[in-house]
């Protein structure tokens, strides 16, 4: 019984709102270039703040046309696993972890150890 009275209802995607009374804000079209020279349009209310990079279609950054040169942030550069890893050791650290596990290695094969060389 439960089912049947839910039936023909479009609760999911009715919306029982209108648009009476309701002033939208005034527009501007703007423009935005990528490098590959596509043109992105836009509809922006005439109180917002104009971003000066809007991201293209292609995935680039596409610059507002007549518009100010945006301020590029600045990018800092990626670490990677070894710059960690010498923030938690140091080189005569890591040599000598280095030489302990060739030696458990060469251990295990049973090969002869080696000797250790001197810096």
């Amino acid at each position: 019984m439960a089912e049947r009275s839910l039936r023909g209802t479009n609760l999911s995607w009715l919306s029982f709102e209108s648009d009476e009374g309701v002033t939208f804000s005034e527009r501007q079209m703007v423009a935005y270039t990528c490098p590959d020279g596509h043109v992105t349009e836009l509809p922006f209310s005439v109180e917002a703040e104009i971003p000066g990079i809007w991201e293209c279609r292609c995935g680039l950054n596409g610059k507002l046309n007549d518009g100010p040169e945006p301020e590029l942030k600045p990018v800092k550069a990626p670490r990677t696993h070894w710059d960690m890893l010498l923030e938690r050791r140091s080189v005569p650290e890591l040599e000598e972890l280095l030489e302990e596990r060739l030696a458990l290695l060469r251990e295990k094969r049973g090969e002869k150890p080696r000797r250790q060389r001197t810096a």
